[in-house]
């Protein structure tokens, strides 16, 4: 049985996060179309491989989350991508929910799906060397929403799946994200993350699971996409420690945040300030766009611009493991960032 406390503080060690790359097929492409790319398997491949064969990505990277189709892949050299990522020093995670669905009789809120066949996939991919797996919940603010039934139903799927992927000796990390769509407040969004998180720990904890196994993957509390409010970095980290400290038990193992559709500037300043309150857990990051964007704009399918997307992804990396390290200074460092910034109004509804 993998030692899950062990695989918990590799996740959570000083100065290193986790990269999320486990868009689906139809986001993936998406973003490789937006970039000029053609979608196809061979492209989506190329484009993983670049990432996770980053020069030093071990140094600020501790775990990568792959997608289903890019866990079976194999590198050009050879190697699948799990034996990529463990002979780099790497934990391999996988995304093993099949994405957010209508939640019956609660118009405009939805339900993370895929428990079904879930034990025998998650002992497959432990076999093929997954360490850590990623199952997110969708959790959206409106008038009405988030109520009480969507709260419940996909807090008891994350609890259902935390419990599968103990059994299969796999970390779970579990992900209540509220959405930043929408002109909501920081207050507001503050209040559905409190409600989202004690509903996802009341039925962890109803199911006896062992806590200090378990990653948190928690939005950062900021005022909604549309709204006009703003909030600065040194704001966004008291509030959003505070909704945590509200909620989450001392003993979980960790504290992982996505960025959730911020531009890469914003998170990492964010970060930094979360980083500089004291907090019961460990506490790092687990970006997607906000590391790859980059990335996948100075690539482009170019197989002579490796170098330059490699490049862009490690001074991402670079940037946010300084945040976790105390060496990220606001805000001249998020300053500097900005100006390198992509589209600062990504389609963050797909974004982790």
């Amino acid at each position: 049985m993998t030692d899950l406390n062990g695989t918990v503080a590799e996740l959570m060690a000083r100065g290193k996060g986790i990269l999320a790359a486990d868009e689906s097929i139809a986001t993936m492409s998406a973003r490789l179309e937006g970039a000029g790319v053609a979608a196809t398997a061979q492209n989506r491949c190329a484009y993983r491989e670049m990432l996770v064969t980053t020069p030093g990505l071990s140094q600020g990277v501790s775990g990568v989350i792959l997608s289903d189709e890019t866990f079976r892949q194999r590198l050009a050299a050879g190697p699948t991508f799990p034996e990529a990522l463990a002979s780099a020093g790497i934990l391999t995670g996988i995304k093993v929910d099949t994405g957010a669905k209508p939640l019956a009789g609660q118009p405009g809120e939805k339900v993370t799906e895929g428990l079904d066949g879930l034990r025998e996939r998650l002992s497959e991919y432990a076999s093929l060397g997954a360490r850590f797996a990623k199952w997110r919940a969708v959790i959206v603010i409106a008038d009405g929403c988030p109520s009480r039934q969507a709260l419940r139903a996909n807090a008891h799927a994350l609890c259902r799946y935390a419990a599968l992927c103990h059994e299969a000796g796999i970390v779970p990390i579990v992900e209540p994200e509220v959405l930043m769509d929408g002109q909501h407040s920081m207050d507001l969004c503050a209040k559905a993350s409190i409600a989202a998180q004690l509903a996802t720990f009341a039925e962890l904890q109803e199911f006896g699971i062992q806590l200090d196994a378990v990653v948190l993957k928690p939005n950062m509390v900021v005022p909604g996409k549309d709204s006009a409010e703003v909030a600065g970095p040194e704001e966004v980290a008291k509030a959003t420690l505070e909704t945590l400290c509200m909620a989450v038990p001392e003993e979980v193992g960790g504290i992982a945040f996505l960025s959730g559709g911020q531009p890469p500037a914003k998170a990492t300043a964010n970060l930094a300030a979360i980083r500089c309150l004291p907090a019961p857990w460990p506490v790092t990051f687990s970006f997607g766009r906000a590391l790859v964007d980059p990335a996948l704009a100075a690539w482009r399918g170019v197989p002579a611009k490796v170098t330059a997307g490699q490049r862009a992804l490690g001074q991402q990396v670079a940037a946010n493991s300084a945040a976790l390290t105390g060496g990220f200074s606001l805000p001249a460092d998020a300053m500097l960032m900005a100006l390198d910034d992509p589209d600062p109004d990504p389609d963050h509804a797909r974004s982790r």
